[in-house]
């Protein structure tokens, strides 16, 4: 009686953390969706152009995707808990500071210091997730109630930004602020200490994460630039970044300590899902910021009127844990990942012809398959990109996809500003709309690319089946045949 009343305080306790560990994702969904339909109210404040008002957004996903392995190996390295509570303390603090910028530098200064926040606090909570939590059935439920409460705060921020932004802009910063210390203080009663990593012998790699936050900067930046700074300067800026990241390689392979393992790379499953996971975020988030311009700024909408238009993709919060987990059991992750890309192929394809007086019934059919690939996609990547990796790695293997996923966000921000601008010859209605369109096709060919990769982890599945069917004797192949449906429940 006393072992199974442990067990089930131990489990509560264990669930418990889980639910801190949402409320911080849920914080950081809820702070980018609320800042994306604010964006037009920002530039009409501020008088940003719209190369300024994308890196509004980029800065946060750059500071986010730029340290989020130098995060991943600070959880690993000075204690998960630790990591996560310090730089959640931060998130609150920049993400306060932001509603005081007078300027559009003040501003975009502020969030990429958030953005550094959350990359030191998302790899922390993930790796309390991965480690507190059995590989298999157990992880894969707790994974895909922790990609849903993300789905969620985006859902219910894109209301809370049209509703905040209707008093005024600056509430969309101020309200995560309440938000952020009440998580942080049922993060200091709910999650346990752990034991004191041992450290001796061991540093974080400076070096190797400044030259790879450089690359990430200058690629994006290089990208930005190709619409309005000609050829040559975006081509340099390009080679630039590429310089700085080919040192960081070569740092990577120098040092006794690295700060990502390149052995970690022979997992093929962990590089489609990175890629994978890259050219998704790319293709929805430089989509959500064309719409929004669209809506706002040719539609003349209201910022409600756009939150309420941009809710149906947060179909994805009821989907992601009752759907999804049901479609992995049985199906694997492979093709609930593949289908859910295939389906954002067709919601971007649905969006290319798009018209200067489209209704909404015209633009719902295309939001809401979006809102289901990602409840498809988002969650089984998570999994396929953290299973099979040892523990004391599982920080580093949380930081290369969240690093995949911003880094692709900003790179997706900058495409789509890029073309749009280019393809804009005049502030004209029509000329716009054109903009608009070319713009589209970004996420579309994202979209298709992020697909065409995401297939070959089914072809490598039907492989390792056939292969195994093959070696198997024949009164052996019904228990052959059971293991391996259940090792693709557990994937």
């Amino acid at each position: 009686m006393s072992a199974l009343s442990t067990s089930s305080g131990s489990d509560a306790r264990k669930w418990g953390v889980l639910l801190v560990l949402c409320g911080a994702i849920f914080l950081e969904g809820i702070d980018v969706a609320m800042l994306n339909v604010a964006l037009p109210s920002i530039r009409a404040d501020l008088g940003l152009s719209t190369g300024e008002l994308q890196w509004v957004m980029s800065a946060y996903v750059l500071g986010y995707g730029g340290f989020m392995l130098l995060g991943g190996r600070a959880a690993d390295l000075f204690g998960r808990r630790r990591m996560f509570v310090l730089w959640l303390t931060v998130f609150l603090l920049f993400s306060g500071l932001g509603g005081f910028a007078t300027e559009g530098w003040m501003l975009i200064v502020a969030r990429f210091v958030t953005g550094v926040a959350a990359a030191f606090m998302t790899p922390a909570g993930l790796s309390i997730i991965t480690t507190g939590f059995a590989e298999g059935p157990e992880r894969n439920k707790a994974l895909l109630l922790y990609s849903g409460t993300a789905a969620g705060g985006f859902t219910i921020g894109l209301v809370a930004g049209g509703l905040l932004t209707a008093v005024g802009w600056r509430w969309v910063f101020f309200a995560p602020v309440v938000l952020s210390f009440l998580i942080l203080v049922a993060a200091l009663v709910l999650v346990p200490g752990s034991q004191r990593p041992d450290r001796a012998g061991k540093h974080v790699d400076a070096a190797g994460a400044l030259t790879v936050t450089a690359a990430l900067v200058l690629i994006v930046l290089g990208v930005e630039r190709a619409a309005h700074a000609g050829i040559a300067a975006s081509a340099g800026t390009l080679l630039a970044g590429l310089a700085f990241l080919a040192a960081f390689l070569v740092i990577e392979r120098r040092s006794a300590e690295p700060l990502v393992r390149m052995g970690i790379f022979r997992s093929r499953s962990l590089v489609r899902a990175n890629l994978s996971a890259m050219l998704f975020a790319a293709g929805f988030f430089g989509f959500q910021f064309l719409v929004v311009l669209y809506l706002q700024e040719l539609r003349d909408w209201s910022t409600l009127q756009t939150s309420f238009a941009m809710l149906v993709i947060g179909v994805d919060a009821i989907l992601s844990p009752t759907l999804t987990p049901r479609l992995v059991n049985r199906f694997g992750n492979a093709r609930v990942i593949f289908g859910g890309l295939l389906l954002a192929v067709l919601a971007y394809g649905l969006f290319l012809p798009l018209g200067a007086d489209w209704s909404y019934t015209a633009m719902f059919p295309g939001l809401i398959i979006l809102g289901l690939a990602f409840s498809l996609a988002y969650g089984p990547l998570t999994i396929v990109a953290t299973e099979g990796i040892a523990e004391e790695e599982q920080g580093l293997a949380g930081g290369l996809l969240y690093t995949a996923f911003q880094f692709g966000a900003a790179l997706g921000l900058s495409a789509v500003t890029a073309v749009s601008v280019s393809a804009t010859h005049a502030q004209t209605p029509a000329a716009l709309l054109d903009g608009y369109r070319a713009g589209l096709l970004v996420p579309f060919a994202a979209a298709v690319v992020a697909a065409a990769i995401s297939a070959f982890g089914l072809r490598s599945r039907r492989s390792a089946t056939q292969s195994a069917l093959g070696e198997a004797a024949p009164d052996t192949m019904l228990d052959a045949g059971a293991a391996r449906t259940d090792t693709a429940v557990a994937r």
